[in-house]
């Protein structure tokens, strides 16, 4: 009988090879149902293969999870055979955490890690402790038991290290980073979050340089892990090398067709040797060069799939060249990131039509990366074409957005906020400053971020100051008040930029001028030294260079506003160029200079005429209406799905929450606007229920 199951392993094998998954599973099926009587440790092998095929290449979980639950089932009664009893543990608590079934999955975890400590204190042993420990720490994060999941990684550390293995102490010591990072940082853990940072440093150099040249998953992971802490601490010089690093590998495997090296010399895949794959490191069903594995067998897990790390880099290069300007390499980057994003969308069957409700459980949590990323992308969109007062081209962004948010309000409940501080910022940019004070006002309301709360609650008050009569400026002072009073505890440098900002403009409009100097040299000093954000400090320039010729220092006037002129040109800012060419006409004509107060005031009303046309071809527009309208976005919320605990709750290889920066419109209290841009949105903020 033996032979005969071999048979039929070899020609599920042929049939799989083709594609032809229905007709192997039947030939592996044909042993379990058999009337004759096999080994129970070939049933075994069998059903393993076959929970192996339906895991790899159909949603089936709950039919690859009975078969799992046979074979531990069998598995009790057989003294031996560890390695297959650690692969059944392994795939049976991938199986539950498919399906959302958390104790089970600790509990047979708890199970497998008990038979690792009994057994011989090998190789074998110490890999599979590796890999009980990953799943599990996966496990207790999910639950939010962020401390035990630490305690759970350091174990994973430790036999890791018994075995001296660095790219799996490797793995550990960045997945305990990712924890501290993304999920506990608090004032309290800021200290502890430094030395997980420095941990990972310090195995990543203990690596022989030709052993780290093969770990292109470690790489990425790290990298953009140390990019993240950066955003975090507004340390935006050093956080570029690392941009340039990923940049560079990301470019350098694409160029050699991602033939990435693998951490082992072969991998069978007869049906005793099958490589393990937990499921919540990315989609099983892609090819070994679509791959980025974070650690050796019996892990063999990504953090994210390929496309999707090659994504993020791309939204890192976008984030971190807009506010520079540099447009032209924005535009390449968000056209990549949303082509490879769709392409993975559609592979997962979200097509037009489709809606969260008709979502696999298992698909979920891979639907969600992928849509959470494009909302960034579109939102960096928004950004970049208010910034040129491309209106039209920001409408179409915004309302992509918002129908993405429309179908899938349960996984992307976090942009909801999102989308209202940007329809704020478009209301803002086209004139309807009452209509943006209300969406800011409203993506406020929404976000459990207290830095987006302050930083909607700055542009709602520079919208009522655009205002301009004396109620819409009482309730900007009721709004800026409080937040400047305790701009001392935020955590990022561009969430005090905006304070400062508006907080200039409150004491420009009670006539203290020189304090609002102070103010706003102290915010141009950060976009500038701290931030390199272009945008902003060419705004900065404009209001002090106002303040000068308030102040009759005409000369010092005169250097700012051409400054601010020469940087508004640059980044293609209509509005803040004619607020600086209104500016210098006052100041060539309050110095008696005529050829260049004509000279001004022509170009001044050339550009002003072409956003004028601008904002007549956006307010004709059938989205206008629809977007500034003071009304919340209605939603209908699935609750025959059970889709909260797969996306709220925030798995250690699912938190995208990114720093990221999104545009702001900021109209000045002078004749003309102007825009502050890339001022930090904050944390993305569980959506209030």
């Amino acid at each position: 009988m033996e032979a005969v199951a071999e048979g039929l392993w070899g020609l599920a094998d042929e049939f799989e090879k083709k594609g032809e998954i229905g007709k192997a599973v039947k030939c592996l099926e044909a042993i379990c149902q058999s009337h004759a009587s096999f080994l129970p440790i070939v049933e075994v092998k069998t059903r393993l293969r076959i929970a192996t095929i339906l895991l790899r290449h159909s949603h089936n979980v709950n039919h690859a999870k009975s078969h799992l639950e046979r074979s531990q089932l069998l598995l009790n009664s057989i003294p031996s055979c560890f390695d297959l009893k650690c692969r059944t543990y392994s795939l049976l608590s991938q199986c539950y955490h498919l399906v959302g079934a958390i104790p089970p999955q600790k509990q047979i975890l708890y199970k497998a890690l008990h038979l690792t400590s009994a057994a011989a204190p090998d190789v074998s042993a110490k890999l599979w402790c590796c890999n009980f420990n990953s799943q599990l720490a996966n496990a207790l994060i999910i639950e939010g038991d962020y401390q035990n999941s630490i305690s759970t990684l350091e174990s994973g550390y430790v036999s890791a290290t018994q075995i001296c293995y660095p790219e799996l102490q490797m793995f550990f010591v960045a997945s305990i980073l990712h924890v501290r990072l993304l999920m506990q940082w608090d004032d309290q853990t800021a200290n502890e979050v430094e030395r997980a940072l420095q941990r990972c440093n310090q195995v990543w150099e203990t690596m022989p340089s030709d052993r780290r040249a093969h770990c292109m998953g470690l790489l990425f992971y790290n990298e953009l892990l140390h990019i993240f802490y950066r955003l975090r601490v507004s340390d935006y010089k050093n956080a570029v090398k690392h941009v340039d690093k990923l940049d560079a590998a990301m470019k350098q495997d694409s160029k050699s067709r991602g033939q990435l090296t693998r951490f082992t010399t072969t991998t069978t895949t007869s049906a005793g040797n099958d490589s393990l794959e937990p499921t919540y490191f990315g989609n099983a069903k892609r090819a070994l060069q679509d791959k980025l594995f974070l650690a050796p067998p019996p892990i063999n897990g990504e953090w994210l799939p390929k496309s999707a790390v090659y994504a993020l880099v791309d939204l890192m290069i976008i984030i971190f060249g807009r506010p520079k300007g540099n447009f032209k390499e924005c535009d390449k980057r968000i056209q990549s990131g949303i082509h490879i994003i769709k392409e993975e969308l559609i592979r997962l069957g979200i097509t037009d039509d489709v809606r969260e409700v008709d979502l696999q459980h298992s698909a979920i949590w891979m639907a969600g990366v992928y849509l959470m990323l494009l909302m960034q992308f579109l939102e960096n969109k928004v950004a970049v074409e208010l910034t040129r007062s491309e209106f039209l081209e920001a409408q179409e962004a915004l309302m992509q957005m918002k129908n993405w948010f429309i179908r899938f309000p349960t996984i992307l409940q976090a942009c909801e906020s999102i989308i209202e501080m940007l329809r704020g910022q478009y209301s803002h940019s086209v004139g309807c400053y009452n209509e943006a004070a209300f969406h800011y006002v409203e993506a406020a309301k929404i976000t459990e971020s207290k830095s987006m709360q302050f930083m909607c609650q700055a542009y709602a008050a520079i919208s009522y100051f655009c205002i301009g009569d004396a109620e819409s400026s009482s309730q900007a002072l009721d709004l800026i008040g409080p937040v400047y009073r305790m701009k001392d505890s935020f955590v990022g440098v561009r969430e005090e930029a905006s304070i400062l900002f508006a907080y200039g403009l409150l004491l420009m409009k009670q006539q203290d001028l020189q304090e609002a100097r102070n103010r706003l040299a102290k915010g141009l000093q950060i976009a500038h030294v701290q931030m390199g954000n272009l945008q902003l400090v060419s705004q900065y320039l404009t209001i002090l260079g106002n303040l000068a010729l308030a102040l009759h220092d005409t000369g010092q006037a005169r250097e700012i506003l051409r400054s601010s002129l020469t940087l508004a040109k640059k980044l293609g800012d209509i509005p803040t160029q004619i607020w600086v060419l209104s500016v210098l006409t006052g100041l060539f004509q309050q110095l008696g200079e005529r050829g260049n107060q004509m000279e001004n005031d022509e170009y001044r009303r050339k550009k002003f005429d072409e956003l004028q046309s601008r904002l007549a071809d956006a307010r004709s527009s059938i989205y206008h209406i629809e977007l500034i309208d003071k009304v919340k976005l209605q939603v209908q919320q699935f609750h025959e799905i059970d889709m909260k605990r797969t996306m709220a709750d925030e798995s250690m290889r699912v938190n995208l929450d990114i720093p990221e920066s999104v545009g702001l419109s900021t109209p000045m209290p002078v004749p003309s606007s102007s825009r502050l841009v890339d001022l930090d949105t904050g944390r993305r903020g569980k959506r209030k229920l």
